[in-house]
Order: C-alpha cells, then structure tokens, then sequence
C-alpha cells in the first residue's frame, strides 16, 4: 500500500499541472489508481491552463491563490482545491477562469469563490461546487453534480441533458433571468429529501476542503429558510429515465417478493 505523500511548494505551477504524474498512476494502478488522498500536493500563488487536466483518482491538488482557464479538464477521479490567499471575503474573489471541468468524467473540484464562463461544460461525472459563475454553467453537462452557492451569469443549464445542478437563488431571479429552460425542469430542494442530503453534504465537504464561510453560514441558516433558496436544475429527459429506472426497480421487487 502507497503511504500518503504531501508535497509542498510554494511557486505558482504550470500548465498542465498534475498531468504527469497521473499518466505514472495509470500506468502502475490502472484507472482505478490510489486510494483518496494518497498524494497530496500543495500550491501557493497562481496556477497555468489546464490545471489537474486529467487528474487520477488518489491525487490532491490544493491551491491557495487561483488558476488560469480549463482547471479539471477531463478530471478522471482526482480532487482539486482552490482557496484564496486572502481567506477573508474570499466568497468575493474569483479563483478560477472558464471553461472549468470541461469533459470531467468524475472526481471532486471544491473552489472558494468564483469562477468564469461555461463552468462544468460537458461534465460527465465530477462533483463541482463553486461560490459563483460566470454566464453558461452547466453548458452541455451529461452528468455530474453541480453546486453553486451564489449568483450565475445569463443561459445557465443551455444544452444539459445530465446531471444535477443546484443553485443558491438568493434574489429569486434565477429562473426568470438566468436559466435557460429548454432541456430543464426546475424543482425545489424538499425537506428529508435524497436532494437535501446531496445538498447539506457537499455543503460540508466544501466547509472541510476549503473553510468556506459562505457554505458554513447556509448550514447554519439550512433550517431557517436557506433550504427553500435553493433550486434543482433537472433535464428533462434525464429525469424521465431516471424515473423510468426507478420503476423498473419497484418492479422487479415486487415480482421478486411475490416469487
């Protein structure tokens, strides 16, 4: 068993930061690579394009300081984490440019504070939470959950047929105004609900991985109305086959008990 390593440096890094050494871990592990956390590296100051891009299960990057566009590219099972050097008004700062997670197939990305446009375009697996987005979240997503806990730009959800998206809709004006509709359902997040767990528990891993106070104070506040503020962004057809499944499920249980 691979002891847990932590690397620490203190230079921004370059593009393409991580690459590498996942190319190493494939090779030896194969894709299921490491064991979480196994390879820790840490980062201060700012990071290159492509930051993580296909990042292996059992690698940590963490960041203190923020990164340039395409952080996560095609995230296959790492986890990156992003904080400003300024931890106070960080839920202020932006941390990260666009197009962030673009083809993610899993893996987990937490970022204290803002990011560009077209974030999670096309994720197809990756856990992403974010304190606000520029225009176009959730551009084409396939799968995956999104949590964004602030404000997005304008066409959020255009062409996402997968995946869940949940949004901390403050002023109320996300749908009206910053949703596209299209290919999505918008539902609430409902009390004792598999979604409010999903919720409250990436709330608390971004707490832990980046000591967001702007996740600590909706927990707080969770049952004294920040739940309803939420919003469940569901593509249609996604929906329906998940529907679909969960039928044929109660089905084949029934047939099974009656056997």
């Amino acid at each position: 068993m691979l002891s847990n390593v932590t690397k620490h440096l203190t230079r921004a890094s370059r593009s393409n930061t991580g690459t590498m050494l996942s190319y190493e871990i494939s090779k030896r592990f194969g894709e299921e690579g490491l064991p979480c956390n196994s390879i820790s590296v840490n980062l201060r100051g700012h990071c290159g394009q492509s930051f993580g891009f296909a990042l292996a299960p059992g690698v940590t990057l963490n960041v203190k300081g923020d990164a340039n566009d395409y952080v996560g590219k095609a995230l296959s099972g790492g986890k990156i984490v992003i904080s400003p050097v300024d931890e106070f008004n960080g839920e202020d700062q932006v941390v990260a440019g666009n197009t962030l997670c673009y083809g993610a197939t899993s893996g987990e990305v937490y970022l204290r504070g803002g990011v560009g446009e077209r974030f999670c375009v096309r994720n197809s697996g990756a856990d992403v939470v974010a304190e606000f987005c520029g225009d176009h979240g959730a551009e084409y997503m396939t799968g995956g959950n999104v949590l964004v806990i602030g404000p997005t730009g304008r066409n959020f959800a255009a062409g996402m047929s997968g995946g869940i998206a949940y949004v901390y809709d403050e002023d109320g004006k996300f749908g009206e105004e910053r949703c596209n509709q299209a290919m999505v359902f918008l539902e609430s997040v409902d009390k004792e609900s598999e979604d409010e767990w999903k919720v409250r528990d990436m709330l608390k891993r971004h707490v832990k991985e980046t000591n967001s106070s702007k996740a600590r104070e909706i927990l707080n506040r969770w049952n004294h109305g920040d739940r309803e503020k939420f919003v469940k962004v569901y593509p249609k057809d996604y929906k329906k086959a998940i529907e679909a499944m969960r039928r044929d499920e109660e089905g084949n249980e029934s047939m099974a008990g009656s056997l």
